[in-house]
């Protein structure tokens, strides 16, 4: 274990967690795989040391293009600990997405696995590891395997001083609306998002699971707070409902954590019923609203309440969220409330702030928030505004301080003249009991310039709702011209690479047909 010292912050605190867990193992593979919070500290040193040998340090950009284990786990701590920063690519991305990412970063080195070096151009510094310690190792596998290629022996970097404001990490968003655009973080936020989070407590042990990709502002932002928990951190290369309900089983793991996609997969799963989930304390869910028939359907069958969590890469994955013991108006039918330290106001075009019940652009202020887009000083400046962050989501406040979101800005649509948003029609229109999920989605029209058209999941795909059962249902709560005019019933809704509903995908069917 190297010295202690005063450094950035995940540096700081790696060296931390190794000498107050010691051999407790940070990571588990599905494989049976692990790696002791010790091996992680000296592992990710004689790597630091390797990347200090190429020239890397503050103000050298890291790129990843691993899959989600331990080679990034070690690849990041590694770069913090020489003062570089760390761009993550999702190992989900097709060659075109990842060459603009590259594109984008323009990183000073390139870690990859040969399956995800397609599309990198050829004239990057790329380093491929040909041998990942993830596939196949095994529990017994010698630790000293990991990243051999890049470690430096016995080796520790040289020391780094601390500096709040150097870039520590750089997450993508999605792209469901176009280019990826890479929000950076320095250890101000990292430290805030701890504080946010948990407090800024350290922890004693217990379990915890990753099923998203280490490049997900989730890991990239929040695996300083996960390590100083003293938790083992059960990695999900490539999650499956199976295989998450076998870990809180037998880890009896206190909260389910997902997107609404995934807690509807876990439900469907053969034996769901049959499981002991009596540990289940609360079902906690991120990337937007739930549909109203999830929220019911999963209270019941976990026997939990289920919180919906509202954030974005930008905003550093905190922002806002409906309580554990909300009625089922706030539960059902909103995002809650701002969390703790984090504010949020609905303004009209001009930045002023709208009275409850109108609809306008959703404002945050959390010290979580990026401090811009990498390269682009220009988003940076439209999105980041005294202090507050735009975050181009539509929402209205309720007379009960709840937040309700209206969809996208770029997503809202115009029928007749009108304007009509998405989300405000799959709320009412997500609780009719022969609906399991739905979009709303453009159409163009030569009447009307568009009408929406309702992508529905049905609950019994042998009896789908029709138009007329959703413009009946809905009626009471929804004008005329929010209706949708169509409807398209499918077995699944798509999902971009960041697990969100991919809008694009299913406007560009429209368009196409």
């Amino acid at each position: 274990m190297s010295a202690p010292r005063v450094g950035p912050l995940l540096a700081d605190t790696i060296v931390e967690a190794a000498r107050r867990f010691g051999d407790r193992a940070a990571f588990r593979l599905a494989d049976g795989t692990e790696l002791s919070y010790r091996d992680l500290d000296r592992a990710s040193d004689e790597a630091a040391a390797g990347l200090a040998g190429r020239g890397l340090g503050p103000g050298s950009v890291l790129l990843l293009s691993l899959p989600s284990g331990l080679e990034y786990a070690v690849s990041y701590l590694a770069a913090a600990k020489v003062g570089a920063t760390t761009a993550g690519a999702n190992p989900r991305l097709r060659a075109r997405e990842r060459a603009l990412m590259v594109d984008a970063v323009d990183p000073d080195l390139i870690l990859a696995t040969g399956a995800l070096a397609d599309g990198i151009p050829g004239d990057r510094h790329v380093e491929v590891l040909d041998d990942p310690f993830v596939s196949g190792a095994g529990p017994d596998t010698d630790p000293a395997r990991l990243l051999a290629g890049l470690r430096r022996p016995g080796e520790v970097p040289p020391d780094v001083p601390a500096d709040p404001d150097r870039p520590t990490c750089i997450c993508f968003t999605s792209g469901s609306t176009g280019d990826p655009r890479g929000a950076w973080f320095t250890d101000r936020q990292l430290a805030a998002i701890h504080t946010l989070d948990t407090g800024g407590a350290w922890g004693s042990g217990g379990h915890m699971v990753s099923g998203t990709a280490f490049a997900h502002v989730g890991v990239m932002t929040k695996i300083g707070w996960q390590l100083a928990s003293g938790a083992t951190i059960h990695v999900m290369d490539r999650w499956t409902a199976s295989g998450l309900l076998d870990l809180v089983e037998r880890y009896r793991l206190p909260a389910v954590n997902g997107v609404a996609a995934q807690i509807s997969l876990l439900m469907q799963e053969p034996g769901f019923d049959e499981r002991d989930l009596s540990c289940v304390q609360s079902i906690v869910v991120g990337a937007g609203p739930s549909p109203p028939a999830l929220v019911i359907e999963a209270r019941e069958r976990f026997g939990a309440p289920y919180s919906i969590r509202y954030s974005s890469t930008e905003s550093g994955g905190t922002g806002l969220g409906t309580a554990l013991d909300a009625d089922d108006e706030e539960a059902l039918h909103t995002v809650g409330r701002p969390r703790p330290g984090v504010a949020a106001e609905v303004r009209d075009a001009d930045g002023q702030m709208l009275p409850a019940g109108e609809v306008g652009d959703l404002w945050l202020q959390t010290p979580s928030a990026m401090s811009g887009y990498w390269n682009d000083p220009g988003g940076s400046a439209e999105a980041l505004v005294n202090g507050w962050l735009r975050t181009g989501d539509l929402a209205q406040v309720d007379d009960s301080g709840c937040f309700r979101l209206a969809g996208r800005v770029k997503e809202m649509y115009i029928r007749g003249g009108y304007n009509v948003y998405p989300l405000e029609v799959e709320a009412v229109l997500g609780t009719h009991p022969s609906v399991a999920q739905v979009a709303v989605v453009p159409r163009p029209d030569p009447t009307m310039g568009e009408i929406g058209v309702a992508v529905v999941v049905p609950t019994d795909p042998d009896h789908p709702p029709t138009l007329g059962d959703l413009l009946e249902h809905g009626h009471d709560d929804l004008s005329g011209y929010k209706m949708p005019g169509d409807i398209r019933i499918v077995d699944r809704l798509p999902l971009n690479a960041g697990d969100k509903l991919d809008r694009l995908t299913l406007a560009r069917h429209e368009t196409d047909a």
